[in-house]
């Protein structure tokens, strides 16, 4: 999982409930909102005797290919796992090649972006990147912010747990200061105090590689969306990978804890 985004949306102590956070698709309907845990880069290289770099170079152009399936499937909504909170411990020549292409990423293909009417933003911990970095992703995020063919959001030392932990710290800290009534607090409230205010949670979450694995991605988002393991590698992920797994999600009943009609 690698490549690279936002502080905490915590700027504002009490946020209003997202709208419409919960609505799930009709039956049938293509998912709103597809998440995916990028993985296999490393491994992709390994086979090739190519060094792990080559594999987060190939697994670039799947992000590529990934947008535009998404832009012809109508998802509204792509969230891409780049960088986990756990990626800061790999070997530091390996953080730093991952660094230099998101640099290399941001200088080249946001324009792009742009033009297809992409807009991209990014959660996680990206306070952790050099400023030259949060400098041109501020950016991206400001070119892109009133495009509307496609919410793109990348995750970007980015973990689960570190997120809800900071959720609840925040909601705890307005409390006590009495901006929050504790009896107030519902699962809507508490969703607009994560990064993820704001946005739908995720209807289908694909992890390439088999590895069948959550691997702290989206944990208070995930509760009730559809998990996908193909055995492909992401730097082979490709338009027919994407359009199969939407077929697959097609075929889906979703409950959500009801019985079946």
């Amino acid at each position: 999982m690698s490549v690279p985004l936002l502080q905490p949306a915590l700027a504002d102590p009490d946020p209003a409930p997202p709208a419409n956070r919960d609505a799930a698709p009709p039956l049938g309907a293509v998912p709103r909102h597809v998440a995916i845990i990028m993985d296999g880069n490393g491994r992709w290289a390994a086979a090739r005797c190519l060094p792990r770099v080559a594999g987060h170079r190939a697994g670039a152009q799947a992000v590529r290919r990934t947008i535009e399936a998404a832009i012809r499937a109508g998802v509204e909504w792509l969230t891409l796992f780049a960088f986990s909170s756990e990626n800061w411990r790999r070997p530091e020549d390996e953080v730093a090649d991952l660094t230099a292409l998101l640099r290399h990423y941001l200088r080249t293909e946001v324009a792009e972006l742009h033009r297809e009417r992409v807009r991209l933003r990014t959660i996680g911990d990206r306070g952790r990147f050099g400023p030259d970095i949060v400098h041109e992703l501020e950016q991206a995020e400001t070119l892109t912010r009133d495009n509307t063919r496609l919410n793109l959001t990348v995750a970007l030392s980015y973990g689960g747990r570190s997120e809800i932990v900071a959720a609840a710290r925040a909601i705890a800290e307005a409390a006590a200061a009495g901006r929050l009534d504790p009896a107030d607090i519902s699962e809507c409230a508490f969703g607009g105090y994560l990064f993820t205010a704001g946005m739908p949670d995720p209807d289908l979450v694909i992890r390439t590689s088999g590895e069948r694995r959550v691997s702290n991605f989206l944990l208070w988002q995930s509760a009730y969306a559809e998990f996908l393991f193909p055995e492909v590698l992401w730097p082979d992920f490709s338009q027919a990978h994407f359009d199969s797994a939407i077929a697959d999600f097609l075929q889906r009943e979703r409950r959500f804890g009801a019985r079946p009609g």
